[in-house]
């Protein structure tokens, strides 16, 4: 049998050979944590290869994710789908081994990490999901829901502000299987940490209330399994394993323990001596057979998984309705009375008339769909009375572990990351709250949720200057813009109560990537529509008033402003003007139609179009074009009551109709030239 050493020394060597025939990588943490990744891997860890999406697998997460040869090589030598052609294809176009670990790349990539510090709020995630989890479906002597999540860290993963507000919170949650091993090797990328990182960690992480180990000698494969197993006894405290390392362990004096190693291509000469010093004879890519063997991990994931569906067998024989709630919760599928009660829960709302704030039809919706959907898990940065989050049978996990909403404090950036991670764990349903302003605070985190193309709900309130008077530093002007530029995102601003619930259905049957809100905090009039228009509501985009015949000219609003669009068009009519009214309530919704559909409403030969929204005006010149207009914000806004302001900035009927004379008169002189 082969050694610790030798194994170990294998993700050393598939690290430097794939990083230098790319000539692009970083080698330094992937050989510092390699003997800590061949205890972990091949001793603690529960999972199996064959099956990588095994609902009960122990979840790891790399945070810092720079040294992803490390991921790839434990993935390859464990035995996952991720053949030795994969490895040296590393960081090359359409490979399944990019530059960073990339969720959906390669079987056994929980997260897409690099952006340091999201992949420890992503891991707390995945801690409070299991724990849920188990909270709401274990019984007695049948845990079916049990199992742990490992996280890496680097120095720069604790520098970041996210790793605060993620780590306390998972203290403060007692989130007692997350275990997070901290590769302390006191370099940076600029150099030695001496200058820019001084933090006492182990008394930060006691002060959250980890269970904090060490420091140990990560090179020492007994202490780093007498760590673990110390971090697994504690149940009611995630555990912190501080693990002193070399950076570039098993390289020369002169690279290992610095920064030249952290980033950069060894050369050849050096790679030479890392094989003698390690006593290496293969040749580049090449791996002997035992090591393979010894690596193997599907022979004891086929044990473990046996192990879990005999439980689970059990399991379904006792408590028959919980185990097929359970089984359709992890296939992600819905109650097969879905779509009737959703559809007609949107009906009603059409047939009963009220003009209430978008965020308040948002709580409506929440309630009507919450009890049908137990899986939703909901979430606020400290301001869930003015979201409206809650419903009814809202439940705290701070108090009940088998609750369905967290109180995620003043930290919208470890949140919307955390929901990342309960979106990825699987088995629920995320859904956070803020502000739309503040989603700047999370921006890289939703950013995230795209790439990864995970289902989380972004309820974003208090969605423009009609916030009022808190002023410009809580009024959004440009995140709307920002939202729905983002690749993966579709974004709903509805006009009134049946649009907003139109959008949590879509956005709660999505399954390719997040959706956010933009929601009022003032009442909208809730708007009259026929059966076909009601239909196409479902579409993002559809006419809401029309003219006999083509159009003089197109109004497109959302949100508030569409009645604003509605009171307007009258207006002109009774100049005699042919005028149409589009709502766009969700502009990437409405964009991925048929191109007939979306010729029928805005119709290419009509090109007087007035956008009116209190929002950036930028985002616009795509549906209004050269010849068209935008009544909305240049600038930030200011502190005032909020219909002063919506005088103030335009938003009145005697504007937009002046805005649309001039626009049409424009219109007729090129016409005429």
């Amino acid at each position: 049998m082969t050694t610790r050493k030798q194994r170990a020394n294998a993700i050393r060597i598939l690290a430097i050979d794939a990083i230098f025939k790319a000539q692009s990588g970083h080698p330094g943490t992937p050989m510092g944590m390699a003997d800590i990744s061949e205890v972990l891997w091949r001793e603690v860890m529960r999972y199996n290869p064959a099956n990588p999406g095994w609902c009960n697998r122990d979840r790891f997460v790399y945070s810092n994710g720079h040294g992803s040869m490390l991921l790839y090589a434990l993935l390859h030598l464990s035995g996952f789908d991720l053949t030795i052609e994969d490895i040296r294809q590393f960081r090359q176009l359409h490979s399944r081994t990019p530059g960073h670990p990339e969720f959906g790349y390669a079987p056994g990539i929980e997260t897409t990490t690099g952006p340091l510090g999201q992949g420890i709020a992503n891991a707390v995630g995945m801690a409070l999901a299991e724990k849920t989890l188990a909270a709401q479906f274990n019984r007695p002597g049948l845990p079916i829901v049990d199992h742990h999540t490992y996280a890496y860290v680097g120095e720069g993963c604790l520098m970041e502000g996210i790793s605060h507000e993620a780590c306390a919170l998972a203290g403060t949650l007692g989130l007692g299987k997350l275990i997070t091993l901290y590769d302390r090797n006191m370099v940076t990328n600029d150099g030695p940490i001496d200058g820019v990182y001084t933090d006492d960690t182990r008394k930060r992480f006691e002060a959250y209330d980890w269970q904090v180990i060490g420091e140990i000698d990560g090179h020492d494969p007994d202490a780093v399994l007498g760590a673990l197993n110390a971090a697994r006894a504690e149940t009611t405290r995630p555990s912190l394993i501080i693990c002193r390392t070399t950076i570039g362990q098993g390289c020369s004096e002169g690279y290992a323990g610095t920064n030249k190693v952290h980033g950069g291509v060894l050369p050849a000469d050096e790679i030479a001596r890392i094989r003698e010093r390690l006593d290496w004879a293969s040749r580049a890519f090449e791996i002997p057979d035992a090591i393979y063997r010894d690596w193997d991990h599907r022979p004891a994931g086929e044990v473990a998984e046996a192990a879990w569906n005999d439980l689970f067998s059990r399991y379904r024989d006792a408590y028959p309705d919980l185990a097929a709630e359970f089984t359709r919760r992890q296939a992600g599928a819905f109650p097969a009375d879905w779509a009737t009660l959703s559809r007609e829960f949107v009906a009603t709302l059409q047939a009963a008339p009220r003009d209430i704030p978008s965020r308040k039809a948002s709580q409506n919706a929440i309630e009507a769909f919450a009890p049908h959907l137990p899986e939703m898990f909901g979430g606020c940065a400290d301001i869930t009375p003015s979201c409206l989050t809650r419903w009814s049978g809202s439940s705290s996990v701070c108090f009940d572990a088998a609750g369905n909403y967290v109180d995620y404090g003043v930290r919208e950036f470890g949140m919307v990351a955390m929901a990342n991670g309960i979106a990825l764990h699987g088995g629920l349903i995320p859904y956070t709250a803020t502000f739309l302003m503040f989603m700047e605070y999370a921006r890289n985190a939703v950013r995230m949720a795209a790439l990864m193309k995970q289902r989380q709900i972004l309820v974003y309130t208090h969605d423009s200057i009609g916030l009022g008077e808190d002023g410009p530093t809580h009024q959004p002007v440009e995140q709307l813009a920002s939202l729905r530029q983002t690749p993966n995102m579709v974004t709903w601003r509805p006009c009134d109560q049946v649009e907003t619930a139109i959008a949590w259905v879509s956005a709660l049957e999505r399954r390719d990537g997040p959706t956010a809100f933009s929601l009022s905090r003032l009442p909208l009039k809730q708007h009259s529509r026929s059966e076909e228009q009601l239909c196409n509501a479902w579409r993002g985009g559809y006419i809401l008033s029309d003219c006999a015949g083509i159009p003089d000219l197109i109004l497109i609003a959302t949100g508030s402003e569409v009645t604003l669009a509605m009171d307007s068009a009258t207006l002109l009519r009774n100049r005699n003007l042919a005028v149409r009214v589009v709502s766009l309530p969700s502009p990437e919704t409405f964009d991925a139609q048929d191109a007939d559909y979306r010729e029928s409403v805005l119709p290419d030969g009509v090109r007087t179009r007035l956008a009116i929204e209190a929002a950036s005006t930028m985002y616009w010149a795509r549906y209004v074009g050269l010849d068209g207009d935008v009544v909305g914000m240049t600038g930030f806004g200011e502190s005032g009551p909020a219909q002063d302001l919506f005088r103030h900035f335009g938003f009145t009927t005697a504007n937009v109709v002046t805005r649309a004379e001039a626009l049409l008169a424009r219109h007729a002189r090129r016409l005429s030239a």
